[in-house]
């Protein structure tokens, strides 16, 4: 009866431990992206969507690449603060539907 209960509270109690997941990964992946831009177009800064000076491709490419990489990053992040959680309590950390929404 203990583990039902357990379960059950287990994904409320994940929701502070992922907030903060998500802002650090959402941090770091903030971070890799610069570093990625500046490596593929030797810019300090990647093109803004409203900059009239930036080419639709150029726009559209630091999109694309800013999009995959905090994809990627947070996957990363949630998928190791899950199994950290499973690992300590012996519970997957949410529902049955997964964890997104």
């Amino acid at each position: 009866m203990h583990v039902g209960r357990k379960k059950k509270s287990m994904p409320f109690a994940y929701k502070p431990v992922g907030f903060v997941l998500g802002w650090a990964g959402g941090a770091l992946a903030g971070m890799a992206f610069q570093k990625t831009w500046k490596v593929l177009r030797h810019e300090d800064d990647a093109p803004d969507a409203l900059d009239p000076d930036r080419s639709w491709g150029e726009i559209l490419l630091a999109a694309a690449i800013q999009g995959a990489i905090f994809a990627a990053v947070r996957s990363a992040v949630d998928r190791t603060g899950a199994k950290a959680i499973e690992r300590s309590t012996g519970v997957w950390p949410v529902g049955d539907k997964g964890g997104r929404d």
